[in-house]
């Protein structure tokens, strides 16, 4: 029959699937509360018998899903408690929707990085270089520079000096971060996201509009080669 899938294929959990449902069980067993952290990703590796790679993984997940919040230097705060079917269903839709992110942001933030290069003030051109160092401070301390990144996007996309522009930056903006918790979690991609960003920034601050939007479209190409929560 059309449409039958009684004999289809039998998808295996990936294993750092295995170990957010664990985590997930650790929350309810332990009575944890939004502000309480989770033990060290050491302590996991060992508790759970898996390596530090795959407890970072899921850690990575249920951050991308807003379930934690990762604090360099605090470790993982849990901020609510879900069911461990709806983080499962979430991160298999965020996998799906992956490709859309990269299509949206493709089409709107090469316009803005345009626009930046022919509009931006004085003002503009300082917002993108304090969030460049930021950016660059939290990197050199060891953290993933996501504070920075955002500060970064958005001081470029005021820099358009377009409402409309804006307004679909902040309608896709809870996507966006999706993407950005991924990508920056890779091992090297804070630092070259860093470089990617002044790239744009030089482009922006030598009003070359034709620059601004090819660096622009390079670091979408950079930071949507995700494979932090792809099949395995």
């Amino acid at each position: 029959m059309a449409g039958a899938r009684g004999l289809d294929r039998v998808e295996r959990p990936r294993l750092y699937e295995q170990v957010v449902e664990r985590l997930l069980d650790h929350v309810i067993e332990q009575r944890l509360r939004p502000g309480d952290r989770l033990p060290p990703e050491r302590d996991l590796a060992e508790r759970l018998g898996v390596s530090r790679a795959t407890v970072a993984q899921a850690l990575v997940a249920l951050e991308v899903l807003g379930v934690i919040d990762v604090q360099h230097g605090n470790g993982a705060v849990l901020r609510y408690r879900p069911s461990s079917a709806a983080v499962l269903r979430g991160l298999r839709e965020h996998t799906d929707r992956l490709p859309d992110i990269v299509d949206a942001r493709s089409a709107v933030e090469t316009k803005i990085a345009e626009l930046a290069a022919l509009r931006r003030t004085p003002e503009d051109l300082a917002a993108v270089e304090d969030a460049l160092e930021v950016m660059d401070r939290d990197i050199a301390r060891g953290g993933r520079g996501l504070r920075g990144d955002e500060l970064f996007h958005a001081a470029v996309t005021a820099a358009a000096h377009s409402a409309v522009l804006a307004r679909l930056m902040t309608f896709i903006s809870d996507l966006v971060r999706e993407t950005r918790i991924e990508s920056l979690s890779q091992e090297g991609r804070p630092e070259r996201s860093l470089e990617s960003h002044r790239a744009i920034a030089r482009a922006i601050r030598e009003q070359d509009p034709e620059a601004a939007a090819r660096a622009m479209l390079e670091h979408i190409r950079l930071v949507s080669d995700v494979a932090v929560l792809r099949p395995e």
